[in-house]
Order: C-alpha cells, then sequence, then structure tokens
C-alpha cells in the first residue's frame, strides 16, 4: 500500500522543473565570443567582394593577353611553312639502297619477326650469286604502329622511318605498300633519311 500511496508523490516531482538562473548577457562568454566573431571590418569585406569576382584572376589574364599580343607569333603558314623535326622522328616507312644502286635488304627476316602488329610479310630467294634478296616485302601501314623496332632490327639499315608524315589515304589500298613503293619512298628520301642516322649515330 506504501508503494501506491508514494507514486502519486514521485510524479510530481518528475513534472515539476528545476529553477533557471538568469545571468546578464553582458557576463555569459557564449555571447561575447560570438558577438566577437561576428564583427567584420571593411578589410574583410573587401578582401570578400575580390575573391568571389575574382577581380585579380582577371587582371592576370588580361596582363598576360597584353603581354604576348606584343610577342611573335608561335602559328606557321602550314603547309608552306613546316615545323622542325627531330632526327628520331617516325614517319612513313622506306627501303634504302647502296650508293651502287643495290638494295641493302639481305630477307633475313628479323624486321618481320619482331614487329608487334605483323604488318610486314617478306618472301625471299637466293640469286645466281648466292646473295638472298627478297622477292616481296610489304607492309600495312594500317596495322603499323610506328614502334620503330624494324628500323632498330635491320642490320643494314634497309628498312626506315623517314621524315614523311604527309601521306594520308582516302581507301584502304593505299595504306598497303609493296617493295616497289618502299623502295621509291626510299629514293626520294635518301637525303634526309641519311643526314638524321648521321645524326642519331651516336645514340644507336
Amino acid at each position: 500500500m506504501s508503494s501506491l500511496k508514494l507514486a502519486p508523490l514521485g510524479l510530481k516531482l518528475l513534472q515539476t522543473t528545476p529553477k533557471v538562473l538568469t545571468v546578464p548577457s553582458s557576463r555569459s562568454k557564449y555571447y561575447s565570443v560570438c558577438k566577437e566573431e561576428n564583427v567584420k571590418t571593411w578589410n574583410d569585406v573587401a578582401d570578400q567582394v575580390v575573391e568571389k569576382a575574382f577581380f585579380l584572376e582577371i587582371v592576370r589574364g588580361l596582363g598576360i593577353t597584353l603581354s604576348h599580343f606584343f610577342r611573335e607569333p608561335a602559328t606557321i603558314n602550314y603547309p608552306f611553312e613546316k615545323g622542325p623535326l627531330s632526327p628520331r622522328f617516325r614517319g612513313e616507312h622506306a627501303l634504302r639502297r647502296y650508293p651502287s644502286g643495290e638494295e641493302r635488304c639481305i630477307a633475313c627476316k628479323l624486321c618481320e619477326a619482331i614487329c608487334p602488329a605483323q604488318a610486314i610479310t617478306i618472301e625471299a630467294e637466293e640469286r645466281a650469286d648466292g646473295s638472298r634478296r627478297t622477292t616481296r616485302y610489304d607492309i600495312d601501314m594500317s596495322k603499323c604502329i610506328y614502334c620503330g623496332f624494324c628500323q632498330e632490327a635491320c642490320p643494314v639499315d634497309a628498312i626506315v622511318e623517314g621524315p614523311n608524315f604527309e601521306f594520308s589515304t582516302e581507301t584502304h589500298e593505299e595504306m598497303l605498300y609493296n617493295k616497289e613503293k618502299l623502295l621509291n619512298n626510299g629514293d626520294r628520301w635518301e637525303s634526309e633519311i641519311a643526314s638524321n642516322i648521321h645524326a642519331d649515330h651516336l645514340y644507336r
């Protein structure tokens, strides 16, 4: 019975709210700290405006533009003007000849074996004098990845990648190079190819 009598008294104690001490706002630490953070000077406001408007970035961009306006233009009048090429530039393939006119390729097939794209096809036969020369030397230029492995593997510098980069075509058949096409490329670019090989011979 005692527990039943004490139950309403406990409910009354829980329902009563504790007294809250009123402290002046001037003595409140939280109030004073927040008040100091909310204070902004004119310099802070100006910095925010400049950052939002990207004014400094605009001025820097205009300065760069004006500095290039008075410089010599970097563009060239292509195709009448062409930029310099490195001696190691890998362009259109070519088969070279010796100064006597004899083709250099000895049909060792190292270029065919090392080609990662399997773009080179070679057929060879032995001549009457005992030397081996190719009867077929085809390159599928649409497969070529211009890695230069064929040029590096050739022991007589027969197959090279010349300086010509203007050999775009409209059909796939034009990208299938045969031996005659490659020899014509070598005859056409022999002077540039020889100078590039000489300029790079210290690094080969």
